[in-house]
């Protein structure tokens, strides 16, 4: 059953505007969405098969679609608890530019285009793995992971780490060790980079009642698992060097990344990061990176003016922002080399 949209507390009726193209477009998470398709092309490459290049980019645009409707599906069923939190009520649905069965239809219209048209187009492999992101995302974690349990995004970070695969299956019909291990990165990535947000918003998601980790277990807690996670995750990111996945750019990217990565987070550990409640929840600078649009207008009302972090605040945001920096340099790296290793065959050929 379709929820209506859910006007933010803070948005009077009478000031709400018509929706705007914008808005259904915001609906589809634009940048988290390019971060999947940018993912899913380094599968695509790295898989080092010729795809001739409309179907790759048809595969890419696929991918791109179906993220955009697990968007859609997410922000039309969180829509009540996303009217509660600075960080996502400016929104199209909870901040009653679209109505949450616009949301609904689109999500769904979207996940059957892009699954069907992988499916004819590419392969059918391929599609069942995007039909299986898809529910994943929308229904096990948004309609139950979320609201259930303190290892949402452990869990739930599945459906954000399996484009590499989808893209690799796409190009080669299959999807061997390598691929799985690119999702395993993107799948360890995850804990520590959420976390390390939700410990200086974590009063949003209190409010929403979202069973975040440091809502439920504690900033200290928190901190000691984005700690044991990134002892885990930056082996792992070396790994591909050792498979042939990456040579020794990305060697090369991940060891010193790596090291960067687990400092911040030892620091993060020895801080003391959402301890008490940062002044800057309004900075537009602390809200994850698909809804810039989300940021109060105190925030935006005197640059400059803005109190700087309490306590370990800085420590947290210092790690959640390399640790996009990271995970897009990673990729980058086996995307060069892939395209660097082809090109050679080619000249060779």
């Amino acid at each position: 059953m379709a929820k209506p949209a859910v006007l933010s507390p803070d948005t009077p009726a009478d000031t709400v505007r018509a929706a705007r193209w914008q808005d259904y477009f915001q609906l589809l998470k634009p940048r988290v969405m390019s971060l999947v398709v940018f993912t899913a092309a380094t599968g695509l490459v790295a898989a080092r098969t010729h795809i001739h290049p409309l179907l790759g980019a048809v595969a890419v645009l696929c991918i791109a679609v179906g993220a955009g409707a697990s968007g859609a599906l997410n922000m039309w069923y969180d829509a009540d608890i996303d009217a509660k939190m600075r960080r996502t009520r400016g929104r199209p649905v909870p901040a009653g530019l679209v109505e949450g069965s616009e949301a609904a239809t689109l999500g769904v219209v979207l996940s059957l285009l892009s699954v069907m048209l992988m499916g004819m187009a590419i392969n059918w492999l391929a599609a069942g793995l995007l039909a299986f992101t898809i529910v994943f995302y929308a229904v096990v974690y948004t309609m139950w992971l979320k609201r259930w349990t303190a290892q949402n995004i452990v869990i739930g970070g599945l459906a954000g780490a399996l484009p590499p695969a989808i893209g690799w299956a796409a190009a080669s019909g299959s999807a061997p060790l390598n691929a799985w291990l690119m999702v395993l990165i993107i799948f360890l990535w995850t804990p520590p980079h959420f976390w390390a947000l939700s410990l200086y918003i974590s009063t949003d998601y209190a409010k929403a009642g979202v069973p975040m980790l440091p809502v439920v277990k504690g900033a200290k807690e928190t901190r000691k698992q984005i700690l044991l996670y990134s002892l885990v995750f930056i082996p792992v990111c070396l790994a591909p060097a050792a498979t042939g996945l990456g040579g020794p750019l990305y060697l090369a990217v991940s060891a010193l990344g790596g090291l960067v990565f687990l400092i911040l987070a030892w620091r993060v550990f020895r801080s003391d990061a959402g301890d008490a409640a940062d002044p800057r929840t309004g900075d537009r600078a602390l809200y994850e990176v698909q809804a810039p649009e989300a940021a109060p207008a105190e925030a935006e009302a005197a640059p400059g003016k803005r109190p700087p972090p309490v306590g370990g605040a800085k420590d947290a945001r210092n790690l959640f922002a390399f640790s996009i920096l990271y995970l897009f340099a990673l990729f980058a790296a086996l995307l060069a080399e892939a395209m660097i290793g082809i090109r050679a065959l080619e000249l060779a050929l």
